[in-house]
């Protein structure tokens, strides 16, 4: 298991890194600072545990998984509209970033549990 978490967490490093080098190459719309906020823009789906655990995990897992900032980039590449392909990147390099750091898709027993493993402070 302990490996499996450390694959997961260097294929987040992966994809975080990629998705900043590409939004980087191939971004004209949105400004270091425009882009800043956006990269964490994701991280306000916890508002959803407002709703409860097994609500907030839902809204929160939806947003966080790979595919869906990768099906903003298609639409974005594809429509062709580049804000949305470069909000596209942002999204697929901030779960990246999430996962790098261990901060797994939630589970709906609480905020803290994880598909990496428990989060914050132990109890």
């Amino acid at each position: 298991m302990a490996e499996t978490i450390l694959w997961q967490r260097f294929e987040g490093a992966i994809l975080f890194g990629a998705g900043l080098l590409l939004f980087w190459h191939g971004n004209g719309s949105i400004p270091w600072w425009g882009a800043l906020p956006a990269f964490f823009a994701p991280d306000l789906s916890f508002l959803g545990y407002l709703l409860g655990a097994k609500t907030g995990a839902f809204i929160y897992n939806a947003v966080h998984i790979y595919g869906f900032g990768a099906a903003v980039l298609a639409i974005g590449l594809l429509a062709p509209a580049p804000l949305l392909a470069g909000f596209g990147w942002l999204w697929i390099a901030h779960a990246g970033f999430d996962r790098m750091l261990g901060y797994g898709l939630k589970l709906p027993e609480g905020f803290d549990h994880t598909h990496l493993g428990r989060i914050g402070k132990q109890r």
